[in-house]
């Protein structure tokens, strides 16, 4: 039977080491793994500690014995993929959201693993990562079949994904530097967005007025309130507080799998956030809650929402299908013939609304939940020039063309 042996390397790093004799070209074969402990109660406890050591000890011999054991030096990006990253990192809905992690495996299986799935980790260098994100600005890049090219903010994603990858390969020892780093990041100029200016809003919302009440409430709560559109999805009862007309964003609904929403917190901390809303939307949300009731009575043993209390429902308890709203709102535009924007440009529209009300960027920030004043201060960057020119042409009217007699009396000699 192989012998195991543990070796102190660092200060809460030991060596693991199976002596399975020797190659045949004569070289010592000891496959080897180095274990960090974190745990600083398990450091301070000498038998504990010893105890854990020979536990992991017994479990890597176990799998060198069974010849499962892939030698670092000769693990293939794929099988990293598998079996350490995808089970041991990406699964864990603390480190990527459910929807990352489908936009990971996706840009994974269709671009990352057909360049560098058959190479070994530590075969991969800087220069074959800059020649695939050159190739990735090339026709015929993209895999989906809507086009030849892929966006920039794409190639830009599948970078972060690579990047992501060796960057664990790194930590946990197995390469010893991340080829990535060396690689620029590709660039993403910040597209403009549109939106809603005052006069437009007012149209909009005139329009909403013709339709379902659940829907004007909706749609208001992202151009008044700034939500996003899952968030809006995730809003429940409780969430709602009438007395201080306020309503508290905690989850999110990106996802529907299997017919069932998947709920996640926000896109960020701060995103977690209670957003003040005027008083006739706060009015006529009291109607909806009325209305809300009266339909879950009716629905009876059809009600399928169980206890939870979703705003926005698709009749029986069950949130909508997450891309339902968008798909309806893009109807709505068409319908009333109204400037088409995007659903999340309502968002946009909140902002800028605010903006031309003479709201501070702070307020704003923490309305819509930015994590960094300087994210909102960069997305809306073109509205406050925008302003800026529209304030400075308010002096228009003191050009000397514009006034009848001189500003200033010619001087005396």
């Amino acid at each position: 039977m192989a012998k195991g042996s543990i070796e102190k390397r660092g200060t809460n790093s030991w060596r693991l080491r199976i002596d399975l004799g020797y190659h045949a070209d004569g070289t010592r074969n000891r496959p080897s793994r180095t274990i960090t402990v974190e745990d600083p109660a398990l450091l301070k406890t000498t038998k504990k500690l010893r105890e854990y050591l020979e536990d992991e000890l017994f479990k890597f011999k176990q799998e060198v014995e069974s010849g499962e054991y892939i030698n670092p030096e000769k693990m293939t990006l794929k099988q990293f993929v598998n079996n350490e990253w995808d089970p041991k990192y990406a699964c864990n809905t603390d480190n990527l959201s459910p929807l990352s992690y489908d936009t990971y495996k996706r840009h994974i299986k269709n671009h990352i693993l057909p360049k560098f799935g058959h190479m070994y980790l530590d075969e991969i260098k800087t220069l074959h990562i800059v020649t695939f994100i050159s190739d990735l600005g090339k026709p015929g890049a993209r895999k989906d079949g809507k086009g030849e090219l892929l966006s920039p903010g794409t190639i830009q994603y599948i970078y972060r994904v690579l990047k992501n990858i060796l960057t664990r390969a790194k930590d946990w020892q197995l390469i010893k530097s991340n080829p990535a780093i060396g690689v620029k990041k590709p660039k993403v100029e910040q597209t403009e967005f549109d939106y809603y200016d005052e006069d437009e809003a007012k149209e909009v919302i005139k329009c909403l007025y013709k339709e379902p009440r659940r829907w004007r409430l909706f749609m208001l709560g992202a151009m008044i309130g700034g939500c996003r559109r899952g968030e809006l999805l995730s809003i429940e009862w409780c969430d709602v507080d009438f007395n201080n007309k306020t309503i508290e964003v905690r989850n999110s609904i990106s996802q529907t799998k299997n017919g069932k929403a998947v709920e996640k917190k926000p896109k960020s901390k701060s995103s977690e956030r209670i957003i003040a809303m005027p008083e006739w939307y706060m009015n006529e949300l009291r109607i909806h809650e009325r209305e809300w009731k009266k339909e879950k009575l009716q629905v009876g043993d059809k009600w399928i929402g169980g206890d939870r209390q979703y705003v926005f429902h698709a009749g029986f308890g069950k949130p909508f299908y997450h891309t339902y709203p968008s798909e309806w709102w893009d109807k709505f535009t068409i319908r009333h013939g109204v400037k088409n924007i995007r659903l999340h440009d309502l968002r946009h529209s909140s902002a800028t609304l605010l903006i031309e009300a003479e709201a501070s960027m702070k307020a704003i920030q923490k309305r819509l939940g930015h994590s960094k004043y300087q994210t909102t201060a960069n997305i809306y960057t073109h509205v406050t020039k925008k302003l800026s020119r529209g304030t400075a042409e308010k002096f228009d009217k003191f050009a000397p063309e514009n006034i009848s007699s001189p500003i200033c009396p010619q001087s005396a000699n």
